[in-house]
Parts: C-alpha cells; structure tokens; sequence
C-alpha cells in the first residue's frame, strides 16, 4: 500500500492463532484502529500442523474464545479440525482486520512509536501485542543428528498419521501430552515405545462421572496464578490428562526412560538401555523465537521478562504464553482472560497518549478476503 497512513495504527497484533484473535475481540469492543499481522496464509497456523487425529483433552463448553461459543455438544471433545474451523469462523464472524502473508521480520521502537518490519513494508504502531504463541520452533536434541541416515525421524509439528511412518519399531521421544497421544495412536499399528524424561502428573479425563476441568475450574486450580505458592509448583510439572503410564501398557507400549544418546540405528537411555529403532518421533516441544525483537525485554537466558504479559517497555505485551499468569494462560478457552486483561493495559496506555483516530481500521484485500 502506499498510503502511509493506513499503515499506522493505535495497535499492531502479531499472530492470528487463538490469542491474537482474542484480543483482536476486545480492541474492536474499544473501537480501536488496530491490525492482526499473520505470517501465515491462515488464520490457526499452528493448529493446523497438529496431526489428524488430535483431540482436545478440554470440553467444548470450556473452548470458547470472547464473544462466539464453540459449537457442538458442549460435554464432547472437539477434534483438530474443529477447532480449526471455529476459529477461521470466528475471525470471520468478528470481521477482525487480520492480514495473512505478513510475516513480521523485526520488531523496533523510535520514540514512541513501534516499527514492524515487514517483506515488503513497515507498520507503525502505537502500542504492540505479540500473541505468536508456544508453537513456534520444534525443539530436537543434539543426539538426533547421531542417528542413520535411513531411520525416519519427524517432530511432532510435522506428523499427521500412522500410515505416514515406516512400518517396524517406532520410538516416541516426550512424556507429554503429546507424546502419550501419538503412542497410543501407534499401539495398533506398530511396535512402538515411548521415552518419557521426567515424572509427570497424570488426571483421569473424568473422576466421580465429571470431566477433570469440572473439578479443576469448581476447585479454582485453574486460576491459581504464578506468583502463588501453588502456581509456582504446578508451572514446573508436566500434567497429563487422559493418559497414564498403566494404561499405555496395557495397549502394547512400552515405556523408556529418558533418551540420552544415539548412534546409527540405536538409541540408549538413562538406564543403560538400548533399543534399535525405525522410526522416531521427536515430541520434544518447541522453542520460542523472538530473536526478531529489538526492545530489551529479554532476560541473560533469553526468556520474556514481563508480568502477566506487560513489560517493562511501554505499549508493548506478550500474549499467550505457557503460565502466562495461570495454567490456562495457553489453553484456547482460558487465552480470553489474559487478553482482556491486555486490552485493559492497551486502554490505559492510550489515555496517557495520543493515538490515530478510533475508529476500527480497514484492512487490505488479503485480509478482507481472511476476515
């Protein structure tokens, strides 16, 4: 575009997964001229490199984004796809200015404006939420590189079924979440074993005939914060829900310690155990990237330093992260209470300073088209 000035706003938002959609919602409520930035050519980039078969481990009733119920039985568990198509649904729904195709290639501050460098531009902004999320790049141990040549190795970012994965022994490495639920998918189809690093906590999908989230919203454990005693000791433990290691078993996985070495076709573990291998699926997690931020915001270790998603540089916010402010901080039905409480922040920021007129923005034809 060659208008400069349809290229500023009061806020720029970058990532239209579930947190930059939410908070998208409550910017439009405040009438502010802002953009959601989307480096991808959809909204829900990241749901949709999760594999086929993946469901949610939380109700319907609990998947809702701010202002639009997700569909369905509200005590069903939605599928991959679902969610997909409710939050392409709800951007459209919502008429959110989303541009697609705007990868933000770094993020500066001059003065008291923030400059997102694009491809092909720059957008300027008066205040910034980054909501890019905790999917951003798979994380592999150094050990992976160790193996053959002809052993198949995927991370679970890029695994979508069994019947894409070479027949033989597959070794699922992450006692997530993640981790159970794709062993458990292979107990059919393959020999297959899981290597799980630490101890984790595992939650029956349902107790006393009420699904877990029933208990943990009635007992207010979701809402116990990182800064509480409680937070802090659950924020450093995996939980897993549905899955447990007895009933893993009794399906035909076997479980491994941690793996900590590789050498052609074998894989060793922290029990001096070997196992020769065909496959590996890495469900190691990611990493954050914000290697393209300029403002200093990140501590010696590189992490975001900030509370509850503000940081110590005015007008500029971190949206859905892990442990954000609770367990739910990256949960899509939980993401709505951190992004209000952003936009509470964007507004009292903006009454302090002058922003661009208020009412809401338009967007380009590619985001027309996405909205």
């Amino acid at each position: 575009m060659s208008d400069n000035a349809s290229e500023r706003y009061a806020v720029a938002v970058v990532g239209a997964g579930q947190a930059g959609l939410a908070i998208g919602h409550y910017l439009s409520l405040q009438g502010r001229r802002f953009v959601i930035l989307e480096a991808e050519d959809s909204v829900a980039a990241a749901w949709r490199t999760r594999w086929d078969s993946l469901v949610l481990f939380t109700p319907r009733r609990h998947d809702s984004l701010p202002g639009r119920d997700f569909p369905g039985d509200p005590d069903g568990y939605p599928t991959r796809d679902e969610v997909i198509a409710y939050l392409d649904g709800y951007a459209e729904a919502l008429a959110l200015p989303v541009q697609l195709g705007s990868a933000v290639r770094s993020l500066k501050k001059s003065g008291d404006t923030f400059q997102l460098v694009l491809d092909d531009r720059t957008v300027e902004a008066d205040q910034v939420v980054v909501a890019t999320g905790s999917f951003q790049r798979p994380r592999l141990p150094q050990f992976a590189s160790d193996l053959a040549p002809d052993v198949f190795q995927i991370h679970s970012a890029n695994y979508r079924a069994p019947a894409d994965i070479p027949q033989g022994t597959v070794l699922v490495v992450g006692g997530g979440n993640t981790g159970y639920q794709i062993a458990r998918e292979f107990a059919s189809t393959h020999k297959v074993h899981l290597a799980v690093g630490g101890r984790q906590t595992p939650l029956p999908q349902r107790l006393l005939g009420r699904d877990i989230f029933w208990w943990l919203v009635t007992t207010r454990l979701l809402q116990a914060t990182v800064e509480s005693r409680l937070g802090k000791k659950l924020s450093t433990r995996d939980t897993l829900i549905g899955s447990s290691p007895r009933a893993l078993k009794r399906q035909g996985v076997e479980l491994r310690p941690r793996a900590t070495g590789a050498s052609e076709r074998i894989v060793t573990f922290t029990d001096g155990s070997d196992l020769s291998v065909d496959a590996v699926i890495w469900a190691t997690g990611f990493e954050f990237d914000h290697s393209w931020i300029e403002p200093a915001v990140k501590d010696e270790n590189g992490a975001i330093e900030h509370r509850r998603g503000v940081t110590a540089v005015q007008g500029l916010y971190f949206l859905g992260l892990p442990w954000q402010y609770t367990r739910g901080s990256a949960l899509l039905g939980w993401v709505r209470d951190d992004a209000e409480y952003i936009a509470e922040q964007v507004a009292d920021v903006a009454r302090q300073t002058v922003e661009p007129a208020t009412e809401p923005g338009r967007t380009t034809d590619a985001a027309e088209a996405s909205a």
